[in-house]
């Protein structure tokens, strides 16, 4: 049984419900004979995955959308490394950061094995082999310095989506030698709106009436902060759990931003050496429990600068900045995390005393 967000995902760009002046776009680069390398990036949510998957089935038809997951091996010194795949005929998908530092082997391996092949469908309508690359701010400068070269070397044969949230991670270089696409959140009304048609798709249990259901559902969309991933995921839980959705249903919190919230609170309330070891026992907690620690980072700035006086925000944001930069340098990452609290917790004794 596939979840809703899967099942409902829309293959072909005319289906995309909202930036349909984005999916315009893509339909014509798809349609040209000078098909660039891509650089597609927005916020968690936004549907950029979407977008390529649709992009993708608008190039080469639906033989994209049978793929199959492969597990490769990669040798790096005497480590060997195990590695998820995800192919059709006409493309691959990777998420090269899966591996951390180790990174720069997958794309110097595998993009070379894949740019070496030609395409052997003549009768098909382009002769290149598109790899999507996931997490593609995530890339460690050695990995993007790799993928570089092979973009030079074998644009003949390969042509590279690139997918992120930021460009401010991807070095200069690649930046430009691909056609960058934004693909903005989308808004509170535009989520509702696809959030009534998956309701409708799924007889998902909301009230009829057309006032309450609206209120529903646009509830639900700004729960989900303009993330229709999770909107989608919120829906579906919501009609798991109550037999009706009305606007008295109870909203469900994710335990990890709770926690976070609750972090953020004792640390405006209690600035001391016994606060960042308690700080510590949570921010493994939630490491432990799968929650990048990126998210943490940005999660936990935010709550403090909702708490903290407009005058140590500014501060705050720098102080994030800076360990933002230090976690993508890093492998440890509880330290860079124990270090914003610290450093944290000295701005706001600045100003409190």
């Amino acid at each position: 049984m596939s979840l809703w967000v899967d099942k409902c995902r829309p293959h072909k760009l005319a289906a995309l419900d909202f930036h349909t002046d984005v999916s315009k776009r893509l339909k014509a680069l798809a349609s040209s004979g000078d098909f660039p390398h891509l650089l597609v990036y927005g916020p968690s949510g936004a549907g950029k995955k979407t977008r390529v998957l649709a992009l993708l089935n608008q190039l080469f038809g639906s033989g994209v959308e049978k793929m199959k997951i492969d597990v490769r091996t990669f040798q790096l010194n005497t480590r060997k490394l195990e590695f998820n795949v995800v192919s059709s005929p006409y493309h691959l998908e990777i998420t090269p950061s899966d591996l951390g530092n180790a990174d720069r082997v997958v794309i110097q391996d595998l993009l070379k094995e894949v740019a070496q092949t030609e395409q052997v469908d003549f009768s098909g309508k382009h002769r290149f082999k598109v790899v999507v690359i996931n997490e593609a701010d995530s890339l460690t400068r050695d990995a993007q310095a790799a993928l570089r070269r092979t973009m030079e070397k074998y644009s003949k044969n390969i042509r590279l989506i690139l997918i992120s949230n930021t460009t401010s991670n991807i070095i200069a270089p690649i930046r430009s030698r691909t056609l960058l696409i934004r693909i903005a959140a989308p808004t509170v009304d535009e989520i509702a709106d696809v959030l009534d048609k998956v309701a409708q798709r799924q007889n998902a249990p909301i009230v009829n009436d057309p006032v309450e259901r609206k209120q529903v559902l646009t509830n639900i969309a700004t729960q989900s902060k303009r993330n229709l991933r999770r909107a989608l995921l919120l829906l579906e839980a919501l009609s798991m759990q109550n037999e009706s959705i009305n606007k008295n249903t109870q909203m469900i919190t994710l335990d990890w931003e709770s926690v976070i919230k609750k972090l953020a609170k004792d640390i405006q309330k209690e600035r001391s050496v016994m606060q960042i070891s308690k700080s510590r026992t949570v921010l493994y907690e939630l490491i432990s429990h799968c929650i990048p620690p990126r998210t943490i980072l940005k999660n936990l700035a935010f709550e403090l600068m909702a708490l903290v006086d407009p005058v140590t925000q500014p501060e705050i944001a720098s102080i994030a900045a800076v360990f933002d930069e230090r976690l993508s340098l890093g492998s440890k990452h509880i330290f860079h995390l124990e270090g914003f609290v610290a450093k944290s917790m000295v701005a706001i004794e600045k100003i409190h005393g």
